[in-house]
């Protein structure tokens, strides 16, 4: 009788297990379903994702985006596959692809142990670090020169988590300003209400060249943190997870990465070595 009450509370266990347990997604059959993939990008992160002149989304991730939304078509037999694009900034994309609204996401996210117990991430697709400008007249020449000051910086993203943690050592006093978009940061900053606006460079290089902001800010050559980018996927997905680093590795081994790099980044010159060694080591043999 004890064997079989033990047998009966271990299938039981097994059983309820497997009855909350939740099934993975199966996030290409959905797409072949609906005809339709849905693709979360952020309207305001110039190079890397933006609204163009066209009213059309833009910018080096997008671009990759593309060959990966083709790779997808092709995988569930429909090229030419519609888009659904939804913009939005970084919290409010992570949060489409946990809930399922969005099937990838298409930016400038960095990849993060964190945001890795909500989704999970293709391979990387641009390695970056977090910076700081200020007014071209402004006497800061380094971050310490931030203690006790206000400075701008994007909400939810992982420049706002490094300055809290700078905050709580080494910038006592700095007053830390969330912003919704870098245009509200560029606009504190050129009022004087900061001293500072922080942000991944790369993308803090694009928004103080453009139009009327060429010549007013200066980047400090000091970095605050390492930001390697990735497209967001849905936690557990391993089929879509594979045929988007499919299609990236396709790019990155084909050569037509030089092509989108030179079209949204060029300006800035060559890859360095640290990108370079990143599009190697991110190709998967087959």
């Amino acid at each position: 009788m004890k064997k079989m009450l033990v047998g009966a509370i271990v299938a039981g266990s097994l059983f309820a297990g497997q009855v909350i347990a939740d099934p993975a997604p199966n996030t290409l059959s959905r797409i072949k379903a609906a005809k339709v993939i849905n693709v979360a990008y952020a309207p305001d992160s110039l190079p890397f994702s933006f609204v163009g002149p066209d009213k059309q989304p833009a910018g080096y991730s997008i671009d990759l985006c593309k060959r990966v939304i083709a790779r997808l078509g092709q995988a569930v037999g429909q090229p030419g596959i519609k888009v659904n694009w939804l913009a939005g900034d970084t919290q409010a994309r992570l949060q489409m692809v946990r809930s399922g609204k969005a099937d990838l996401d298409c930016a400038n996210t960095t990849q993060t142990l964190a945001r890795l117990e909500n989704v999970d991430f293709s391979n990387l697709i641009f390695v970056d670090a977090g910076s700081v400008i200020v007014r071209a007249e402004s006497p800061i020449s380094r971050i310490a020169d931030l203690a006790g000051k206000p400075v701008a910086v994007l909400k939810g993203t992982t420049t706002e988590k490094r300055l809290k943690a700078l905050l709580a050592t080494d910038l006592a006093g700095m007053q830390i300003v969330p912003v919704n978009d870098s245009q509200e940061g560029l606009n504190l900053l050129n009022a004087g209400t900061v001293v500072a606006y922080a942000g991944d460079r790369i993308k803090l290089v694009g928004a103080a060249v453009q139009g009327s902001n060429a010549g007013k800010f200066e980047l400090l050559t000091e970095e605050l943190s390492f930001e390697p980018y990735a497209m967001a996927l849905p936690r557990g997905d391993s089929a879509l997870r594979l045929e988007v680093n499919r299609a990236l590795t396709q790019v990155y081994q084909s050569g037509d990465i030089e092509t989108i790099f030179a079209e949204w980044l060029g300006k800035a010159g060559r890859p360095t070595g640290l990108l370079a060694a990143m599009y190697l080591l991110n190709s998967i043999p087959e």
